[in-house]
């Protein structure tokens, strides 16, 4: 799911190597008590790490450069409680103890956990103080049976609202303290940087907390908390109203022949659908073609299940939600892959003999369903009827919208703040729809039509959640972001690279790259513009403006 990637090390590392004349030595005594309005600090400790090399999946999701690095860095955890609570909450901060580059990097979470355990070695090889915090419960991204509920049926709101928003708050106040009190001097620029939740997280700064950063990097934002985590368990509907659960080859054949299909609508033959909204294929087009190499055919049902999920949630004529797009996999033939690889994913016992097989519904939608919207442990899902999910998706948004989205679009205090903010979202994604991104930008700008000024917003076609898949991974989008906050040059098009070594303009929504001749694998073989050239894709269709 996670790519590793490398970018520029202009401008990210430009005030490293300061001397640090005042910095503390790493213990506890050293480092003065944080403080802030509505909660208790209970402890804080310090510990020295050296030589550390371990890098955690989904560090790489950071978009950092020296991934891989050995570092040395004081492990600070301050521990503390909102009084009157039962909450304990638990920010970390890795302080670099040689080459600080006098920045200050928070980093998200992803799914149900408020940090990633162990991802803060990505902001501390590139010179960075670096901070999350766990938002008062386990880092697991995949599990709320630990924090959810107080008892069955009843909510733990308070460890909810920290996880939501306040935790985010009040880490910043603690984290810039600490590092203040380390290096004797304040952080001269502070970011945030975070995919899925922590793409949430990211706006949830900008929005509600807006003079926390000078620079904001929201990747991939879960920001329809309130729509999505009931929607994402729409296709196992499906597949329990159709009695049909396919092996996950089956639906990678289906996949791979949707990409046949659409992938030549922006005038280019690479294996990525770079224009979406033009493909509106049938997938009963494909019934009967060979599948799991030939030992079995794309069924009706499949094709079915296939056209569920790309339509989406609709009930009495109205659509409850948007369906999956048609560039996102489905899932995945890979066993250590299955929890995230998408949402329209399956397991057999037997590999392509398709015997046993059962449905995986998506970690995060099962747990969210089963503590937050029924309240009970013992609900199980996978025995949802389509008449208890539109219930339980009113439920959601009824409870959940107000504090978990993230999509209020008057940002004028982060604005007037002079905050800067860079957005992406790929557009094969198999997680989190693009279109809840896009939605959002244009909402900003219509509220605000120069927003571009403070705020920009990309769609890197073939890639999927935080990274990965065949497309152009915009891995220069820090260095963009950090250019932007300190020397004020706003950013065009980001430089987008393959996982097979291709480059590619990723250009500023809702401009798309046009290939304007030569070798389609290099990025100077294109052009932003307003679409694809003489294979146009209708992005009118969705209303779209234009800068």
């Amino acid at each position: 799911m996670y790519q590793l990637t490398l970018i520029s090390l202009t401008g990210l590392l430009g005030l490293s190597g300061t001397a640090i004349a005042k910095q503390a030595a790493c213990k506890a005594s050293s480092i003065s008590e944080p403080e802030y309005f509505g909660l208790k600090v209970l402890s804080v400790t310090a510990e020295e790490a050296k030589n550390h090399s371990q890098w955690p999946l989904g560090s790489a999701s950071y978009q950092t450069p020296n991934q891989g690095a050995t570092v040395d860095f004081c492990n600070v955890t301050v521990t503390y409680t909102h009084p009157g609570t039962d909450d304990l909450v638990n920010v970390h901060i890795w302080l670099p103890t040689s080459n600080w580059n006098e920045r200050f990097m928070a980093q998200g979470g992803g799914g149900l956990a408020g940090g990633m355990p162990g991802t803060l070695i990505a902001g501390v090889a590139a010179g960075y103080a670096a901070s999350q915090t766990d938002s008062g419960h386990e880092m697991n991204p995949a599990s709320a049976s630990d924090w959810a509920l107080k008892s069955p049926g009843n909510i733990d709101w308070q460890r909810l609202v920290d996880f939501a928003d306040v935790t985010l708050d009040d880490m910043t106040a603690i984290s810039k303290q600490v590092i203040t009190s380390f290096y004797g001097k304040a952080p001269k620029y502070s970011y945030w940087n975070g995919c899925s939740n922590g793409g949430r997280q990211a706006l949830v700064q900008a929005q509600r907390y807006p003079t926390n950063y000078d620079g904001i990097l929201a990747k991939a934002p879960a920001l329809e908390w309130g729509d999505f985590a009931v929607t994402m368990h729409w296709a196992h509907v499906q597949m329990a109203k159709l009695n049909y659960v396919p092996q996950p080859c089956e639906m990678t054949a289906l996949h791979e022949a949707v990409v046949e299909a659409c992938d030549e609508l922006d005038g280019v033959k690479d294996g990525i659908i770079s224009s979406p909204w033009s493909c509106n294929v049938d997938a009963s087009k494909f019934i009967g073609r060979d599948a799991c190499g030939g030992k079995q055919k794309i069924t009706k049902k499949a094709a079915e299940l296939a056209n569920a999920a790309w339509a989406g949630p609709s009930k009495d004529g109205r659509k409850m939600y948007e369906g999956l797009g048609r560039d996102m996999p489905f899932g995945t033939e890979e066993q250590q892959m299955v929890a995230f690889a998408g949402l329209v994913q399956s397991w057999c016992d037997e590999g392509a003999s398709g015997k046993n097989c059962k449905p995986v519904p998506f970690l995060v939608s099962l747990q969210w369903i089963s503590y937050f919207v029924a309240k009970n442990p013992e609900y199980d899902p996978l025995k949802m009827t389509e008449e208890e999910f539109f219930r339980l998706l009113r439920v959601n948004g009824q409870q959940y919208i107000t504090l978990m989205n993230a999509n209020w679009p008057d940002l004028s205090e982060f604005k007037a703040a002079g905050g800067k903010m860079i957005g992406w979202h790929g557009l094969a994604d198999q997680l989190l729809q693009v279109n809840s991104s896009i939605r959002y930008y244009e909402n900003v700008l219509e509220l605000d039509p120069n927003a571009a000024d403070f705020y920009r917003f990309y769609t890197p076609p073939g890639v999927y959640h935080c990274g990965g898949g065949p497309g152009f991974v915009p891995e220069t989008a820090l260095d963009a972001l950090v250019d932007w906050v300190e020397n004020g040059k706003a950013p065009g098009a980001l430089e987008g690279t393959s996982a097979a070594g291709a480059t590619r303009p990723i250009c500023l929504y809702p401009k798309v790259a046009q290939y304007t001749g030569g070798d389609p694998r290099v990025a100077s073989s294109y052009k932003c513009a307003k679409d694809f050239g003489k294979k146009t894709a209708k992005f009118e269709d969705l209303g779209h403006t234009e800068l």
